[in-house]
């Protein structure tokens, strides 16, 4: 099970300012394991989408370009105090993880 992800949704006049902190190895398969000397297989997100009140208002697509534990961060137009943003993502090895925050004023 993925770990949770970290949300703050703040609401600048009526701009919501999203920050969001995910965990996650972002292995790019690349990497050679010091000990071993095996190289260490891809695992990386793929898909990240978020919403506000159900209304989708971001997707992304991911590769195995983006570090370890990634930080996101948008804006969105046209939200208040109170609204549910949902941030999700789904990973190459079928991993999936979603987390709720709510706007604060």
């Amino acid at each position: 099970m993925a770990e949770p992800m970290k949300i703050r949704a703040q609401l600048q006049g009526d701009v919501v300012d999203v920050k969001v902190l995910m965990n996650h190895p972002m292995e790019t398969g690349q990497r050679k394991d010091p000990q071993t000397n095996q190289t260490v297989p891809a695992h990386f997100i793929q898909t990240v989408t978020a919403t506000l009140n159900g209304r989708q208002v971001l997707a992304a697509q991911w590769s195995q370009a983006v570090s370890k534990n990634p930080f996101l961060g948008f804006k969105v137009k046209g939200g208040k105090a109170g609204d549910k943003l949902v941030i999700s993502w789904a990973d190459n090895k079928g991993d999936k993880n979603t987390t709720e925050a709510t706007v604060s004023g």
